[in-house]
């Protein structure tokens, strides 16, 4: 059986400072420009390439090229004539007056999947449209002008934590899943003020951030199918060399190198828990899965049955692929886990299951390589049929700090539902999986998936930094930052998550 024993020393030593990103999110431009030759990697392309593993496998690259200004007459599409994306509903801007723009004509590129823009301040905003159309790789076929999601510097680390202040940090907008791709055109305008200049051009509100690049990121090749590692030390008994790899803050959970944590019982969940706390399991416990009602035991020697749902299969970095190679080696940690935000990945939902491992290998490269941040923000993803996986490195049954709600990012955790749900309902499957793991992962914190509690802002832009906000335990990403995050259908449906989530806790 799986153990969590030792968590109750980690929760009373370990302490989180690091954090750090912010985002900021870019608008639309266009061009006719025939396509252009195959081009080689040139010096203009920084941040490229990634690195072989002993396999021979490649665990991903990225591709970063800088966006150049368009000529006056250059043909620009109105936008709105530029067809959605599937992310387009989330943070609808109003169609703006075309004003100055940048952009990367058509052209041939190296095999990607993923598609973003990244600046150089993380404290200047994109305001405008920023939107893209990708070649199918090894066809001629040219998708339609798609969105992508600008208003992303609130999923970040909080400011004046190390993370933030690391030198590292770019703005950035939200990543585009688009598939298997060789060629891209970009283009990006800033809204206008209603003002035309002396050539005829509308007057951009504001400068376009500094520094525009695109970002092609390729996810690498699937990793073959691996078992835990040969010779690994039993699970609770760590190395030096092991205590470094992520899978071993782990090892109380499955063996060192798994590629998934497996499911338990409620019964087995609740077992672990209490001899976690030294305490013993009422032999008379026979709740199921399912959950029933907490009793309180007359005996001094029986204890409450501690209200938690059984612990869902999750799929670990290893089993997602993860190249521990691109994030920072030391993990970072809150005191504890109050509450939960939700959020969508804003990626777009044209992505199969199987895809899922590469989407987020695809966007924890992004978030390292492009946006400088330490390692994916999110604690958990969770894909359209309901998989949950492993996020940001340091353990699934502890206090991870996160990188996913500016200013609350302390004693909290992040889920990403992969896709986007400004327009689109979210699968039901994924909902359930966000109930499963918040009954769970709360649960092991004493918290009520339907209750409220207290946190502190780090500073943002609905809380300002030091006031003690009072949220649900599981609330949307909107409940902390004035954003669209979850989207309106995703957040719509938190309220059967807070419900579900407390029913498998038991209550």
């Amino acid at each position: 059986m799986s153990r969590i024993r030792g968590m109750r020393g980690h929760l009373a030593s370990s302490i989180a400072v690091t954090c750090a990103a912010a985002l900021s999110l870019p608008l639309a431009l266009s061009s006719n420009a025939t396509a252009t030759p195959s081009v080689a990697p040139s010096a203009a392309e920084r941040r490229t390439t990634g690195n072989a593993t002993p396999g021979g496998t490649t665990p991903g690259s990225t591709q970063s090229l800088p966006l150049t200004p368009l000529a006056p007459n250059t043909p620009r599409t109105p936008p709105s004539s530029s067809p959605s994306s599937p992310s387009s509903g989330d943070r609808t801007l109003p169609p703006p007056v075309l004003a100055s723009a940048q952009g990367l004509a058509r052209r041939d590129v190296r095999r990607f999947s993923l598609v973003g823009v990244v600046w150089d301040d993380p404290d200047s905003e994109l305001h405008g449209r920023v939107q893209v159309r990708t070649r199918a790789t090894g066809t001629t076929t040219w998708s339609a002008w798609q969105d992508v999601d600008t208003h992303n510097h609130e999923h970040a680390a909080d400011p004046g934590t190390a993370e933030r202040a690391s030198g590292r940090v770019r703005g950035s907008t939200a990543p585009l899943w688009v598939g298997d791709s060789d060629g891209v055109e970009v283009r990006v305008q800033g809204e206008a003020d209603g003002r035309t200049g002396a050539d005829g051009r509308a007057v951009t509100a504001e400068p376009l951030p500094k520094g525009l690049h695109v970002e092609l990121v390729d996810p690498g090749a699937e990793p073959p199918p691996q078992g835990p590692e040969v010779n690994a030390p039993p699970p609770g008994v760590l190395t030096a060399e092991s205590a470094a790899a992520a899978s071993a803050v782990n090892a109380e959970l499955a063996p060192i190198g798994a590629t998934e944590i497996p499911a338990l019982s409620q019964k087995e969940t609740r077992a672990d828990l209490l001899e976690t706390r030294g305490e013993e399991l009422d032999p008379t416990d026979t709740t199921d899965a399912a959950g029933a009602a907490d009793t309180v035991a007359a005996s001094a020697n029986q204890r409450a049955k501690p209200y938690i749902g059984a612990r869902p299969r999750i799929v670990t970095r290893r089993g997602w692929g993860a190249d521990e190679g691109l994030r920072e080696s030391n993990f970072s940690y809150t005191k504890t886990v109050k509450a939960v935000f939700v959020h969508h990945s804003a990626s777009g939902n044209n992505y199969r299951c199987a895809q899922a491992p590469s989407v987020i290998r695809s966007i924890y490269r992004y978030h390292v390589k492009s946006s400088g941040w330490r390692d994916i923000g999110y604690n958990f993803l969770v894909d359209k049929c309901g998989n949950i996986y492993e996020g940001r490195a340091g353990g699934v049954a502890k206090p991870v700090m996160g990188a996913h709600t500016l200013g609350f990012n302390s004693k909290s955790m992040g889920i990403a539902v992969l896709g986007s749900f400004g327009k689109a309902n979210p699968p039901a499957a994924s909902v359930k999986a966000v109930a499963k793991l918040t009954a769970w992962k709360l649960g092991l914190y004493g918290a009520n998936p339907r209750g409220k509690t207290y946190l502190k802002s780090g500073g943002g832009n609905l809380y300002r930094k030091g006031k003690n906000v009072r949220l649900n335990v599981i609330s949307g990403h909107r409940d902390g930052f004035a954003t669209e995050c979850p989207g309106g259908r995703l957040y719509a449906k938190l309220g059967k998550a807070r419900a579900t989530s407390a029913r498998y806790q038991g209550r």
